[in-house]
């Protein structure tokens, strides 16, 4: 994507307690990321996130999924919200429902997940404790575009946490996430720079194909 005129404007989708959005609004305020969030979305109206958000002055919109006929009129219904707000990126973090194909392709380039897992691996739910029962050595996120595919979008870029012998879902967990808010940190602060772009199913960095997701290194840059 080219280097939008203005910042940056991010609308953040999230069903939970929005730890990753509270990462970028904490980026954003320290004046460390280029970017603003136009708005956060939710289907669910105890989500944490929206306290994050209107703590922060960021506009909220909730929208209940069981007042709907269908995923797909709840779907349009949703991002008839988020459109007026003209983001350059809209970013799921930490929302839990599945967008329809026809809203995923409509957007295509501008629609990101950010994925507790070194993906292709432990797709959908529970990815710590898939890890473990795999006897994974090594445990991570994944930032990438999302598609109609469940987390099988092309991946932007990774982190790697190691599995310790002692570790459970919840410890595992927490490391992970630690290193995750400052994975989407990073990512999103190539895309504020116009450094990212997707072209078919490649990922472009400074105009030069990725072969393989850009990895975040112990000093929070990428390799």
């Amino acid at each position: 994507m080219t280097r939008p005129a203005s910042r940056l404007a991010i609308a953040v989708l999230a069903s939970g307690r929005g730890s990753n959005l509270q990462a970028l609004i904490n980026a954003v305020a320290a004046g460390t990321l280029d970017a603003r969030i136009v708005g956060v979305f939710s289907d669910k109206p105890g989500a944490i996130a929206l306290e994050r958000a209107q703590d922060a002055g960021i506009p909220t919109t909730v929208l209940l999924p069981a007042t709907y006929a269908t995923r797909a009129a709840f779907d349009a219904q949703l991002f008839e919200a988020i459109d007026p707000c003209t983001p350059d990126v809209i970013l799921c973090a930490g929302y839990m429902r599945l967008i329809g194909k026809r809203e995923v392709q409509g957007r295509r380039g501008r629609l990101l997940n950010i994925h507790p897992s070194l993906l292709p691996a432990f797709k959908g739910l529970r990815t710590h404790a898939q890890a473990l029962a795999a006897g994974a050595s090594e445990h991570g996120a994944s930032v990438h575009y999302v598609t109609p595919d469940l987390d099988g979008g092309p991946v932007i870029a990774q982190v790697r946490v190691p599995v310790l012998a002692q570790d459970d879902a919840d410890t595992l967990a927490r490391r992970v996430l630690v290193r995750e808010h400052i994975l989407l940190v990073e990512t999103v602060r190539l895309l504020a720079a116009g450094r990212l772009a997707l072209n078919g199913d490649v990922i472009r960095l400074d105009g030069a194909a990725i072969s393989t997701p850009l990895q975040l290194t112990a000093n929070n840059d990428f390799s």
